[in-house]
C-alpha cells in the first residue's frame, strides 16, 4: 500500500514567497506546521492508501487523459483558512477560477470511476495548502494577515505536466515522491 495522489507541482517564487514569509514572521509563535516550499502543489485528486495493483492500473488512466490536454497557466490569488477563525485548520493560498484546472480534475476523476477508486465526494476547491495550524495564541494577528493578502495575485503557473505522487510521513514532515510524470501537451 501506497498514499497517493495526483497533483500539479508549483514553484514558488516572487510575491508566493513573500506572503508565506510574512505569515511564517507573524505567526512565529504560534503552532503551525509550514509546508516546504519543495512540496508546494494543487491537488486534483487525494486517493490516500492505494494497493501496488491499483496503481498500476490508474498509471495508463492518467497518460490518457493528460496525453494532449494542452498546457494552461493558472493564476495564485488570495488566501483563506479552512474551518473559521475561532477553529483555523488550513492556511491556504487561492486560485483564480480556471475551466480548464476544473475539467481536467473533472476527465480525470470520471477516467478513475471506471477503475472502482473510492473517491472523495465533496466538490473540487483548487488550493495551495501553506500550513496546518495546531494551535494559534492570537487569532487577530491571523486575521490581518489574511486582510492584507485576501485579493493579492501572487503568481502566474505554468501547468505542462500532471504528477502522480507518493506521499511519506515522517516526523519531519512527509515526502512527496513523484511516482509517473504525464505531460499535458504530448499527443499519442
Amino acid at each position: 500500500m501506497k498514499r497517493i495522489f495526483i497533483a500539479l507541482k508549483v514553484n514558488a517564487e516572487n510575491e508566493l514567497l513573500k506572503m508565506i514569509s510574512s505569515f511564517k514572521e507573524v505567526l512565529r509563535n504560534d503552532s503551525v506546521k509550514w509546508t516546504h516550499i519543495e512540496n508546494i502543489h494543487i491537488t486534483l485528486v487525494f486517493l490516500g492508501a492505494t494497493q501496488e495493483s491499483t496503481i498500476n492500473e490508474i498509471i495508463p488512466v492518467l497518460s490518457e487523459k493528460c496525453s494532449g490536454y494542452g498546457s494552461f497557466q493558472l493564476i495564485l490569488s488570495g488566501c483563506g483558512i479552512f474551518r473559521s477563525l475561532s477553529d483555523p485548520r488550513i492556511i491556504w493560498t487561492g486560485i483564480q477560477h480556471s475551466d480548464k484546472l476544473t475539467a481536467l480534475n473533472t476527465s480525470i476523476i470520471s477516467g478513475l470511476k471506471g477503475l472502482n477508486i473510492k473517491l472523495e465526494e465533496r466538490p473540487y476547491n483548487p488550493h495551495l495548502t501553506v500550513g496546518r495550524i495546531k494551535s494559534i495564541n492570537d487569532v487577530r494577528l491571523l486575521e490581518s494577515l489574511l486582510v492584507v493578502y485576501r485579493n493579492t495575485v501572487l503568481q502566474n503557473v505554468y501547468v505542462g505536466e500532471v504528477i502522480l505522487y507518493e506521499s511519506i510521513l515522517l516526523p519531519s514532515g512527509p515526502v512527496y515522491k513523484p511516482l509517473a510524470k504525464f505531460s499535458l501537451d504530448k499527443s499519442y
